[in-house]
């Protein structure tokens, strides 16, 4: 049978971003293939990020092995079906300087990055162009992009082939924060402001008119696109995952040790790895936040929660709530890629306007052409899931049994 869903994860790994590759390869081959990963740079530098992936990949070679000696099902049955692309995407924003946020390192005690791996297959081409490769080579509206990184790798694909990219079923955006604080400055989310022009380019795809929400002239790497006549009646479809309805989405300590513990105990690598890089995070994060300690300390399942909408944004549709906006058109959800303290906020107008009478292209006083039908950005954004204790248990029981 065919998996019902064939995805691309963007990933900067990251804590969060293992926890979601391993989510997404411990699901039933039915359910999901994964296509490629594309690694860019984001927590850490690229090669360290690529470094995580296979290392992720050795551990969980490691993991089977020891499984099917303990006269356990290895699990993993996607990558017994087919194996997926692992290729190197961008190592830098493609406007600004890097910005790092390593405080979660991975451990790779039981990995040896130089070994191959027998459960992927590495790519030496760039990963923008494997990217839209995989969309060409498939119909529209079959391959889902998870981009749970900083969005520089898909940008560039953005520009290099606008039509191509809008094939994708939906590229789905772990990023940004729309009514609550940022995570990295009071209104900025890491991912929106490691590249915050790149996520205004891919946001501007969605556009009626993508010049009219793209970056100041000057400012990016990245050519414009072409005039909207020439890139045709399609558009990218954008799902935004904000820290609005990441945040709420938490792992326990105490419920990961409940299930980590006892296969530590009987010799579980997978369980070991995991064990030391999300102990050094929960310790972290009793640095970082008041009220975290014991077992209460929690860290957010921001990228998961985007493999999650991936297996089940179909089959549980009504248990889901994206938002369109006021409108019905989308929400109209802009970056800001040069303020000095509001670089990678999302700016949404909040206005109690009436749109323009019809054939009315403007709005007197709406500078920016936020009323307008023809202007602006049509981003689909997430506000409600099937619910907020409902993850991390699944997570847990998806990868571990």
């Amino acid at each position: 049978m065919a998996p019902r869903n064939k995805v691309i994860i963007d990933t900067d790994p990251g804590t969060d971003d293992v926890l979601a590759l391993l989510f997404a390869l411990s699901a039933s081959p039915e359910e999901l293939e994964v296509l490629l990963i594309s690694v860019t740079f984001g927590n850490v530098s690229v090669q360290n990020c690529l470094r995580n992936v296979v290392s992720m990949f050795h551990v969980i070679e490691k993991e089977m092995q020891w499984r099917k000696e303990n006269g356990l099902p290895e699990g993993f049955e996607m990558l017994k079906r087919s194996k997926p692309i692992v290729a190197v995407g961008e190592d830098e924003p493609i406007g600004g300087e890097r910005m790092k946020a390593a405080y979660f390192p991975i451990q790779d005690a039981h990995a040896d990055p130089e070994k191959p791996s027998s459960l992927f297959t590495p790519s030496s081409g760039e990963s923008y162009l494997e990217i839209l490769r995989i969309l060409d080579e498939n119909p529209p509206d079959t391959v889902t992009v998870i981009a749970i990184g900083p969005l520089s790798t898909v940008a560039r694909a953005a520009a290099y082939s606008p039509q191509i990219l809008a094939r994708a079923k939906a590229v789905l955006v772990m990023g940004g924060a729309i009514s609550v604080p940022g995570n990295m400055t009071p209104v900025g989310e890491f991912n929106a402001i490691a590249d915050a022009l790149a996520a205004a380019h891919v946001y501007a795809l969605t556009s009626p008119d993508p010049s009219s929400t793209m970056p100041l002239p000057g400012t990016s790497k990245l050519p414009v696109y072409p005039p909207a006549a020439e890139l045709g009646n399609r558009r990218l479809k954008v799902i935004k995952f904000p820290l609005d309805v990441t945040t709420t989405h938490t792992l326990r300590r105490d419920e990961f040790e409940a299930k980590a513990n006892p296969l530590v105990e009987k010799g579980s690598p997978l369980a070991e790895w995991t064990k030391a890089f999300l102990g050094a995070t929960f310790r972290k994060q009793e640095t970082l936040h008041h009220g975290h300690s014991g077992g209460s300390t929690a860290m957010a399942l921001h990228d998961p929660l985007c493999v999650w909408y991936a297996l089940t944004g179909e089959s549980q549709k009504a248990e889901w709530n994206i938002s369109l906006g006021q409108y019905g058109r989308g929400e109209d959800i802009r970056i800001e890629t040069s303020g000095q303290w509001t670089r990678g906020m999302c700016v949404i107008d909040q206005r109690d306007r009436k749109m323009p009478n019809e054939g009315e292209a403007e709005v007197p006083g709406d500078m920016g052409n936020w009323l307008s039908p023809f202007k602006g950005n049509r981003i689909h954004r997430c506000i409600g899931t099937p619910g907020d204790r409902a993850l991390a248990p699944l997570i847990l029981q998806t990868i571990f049994g």
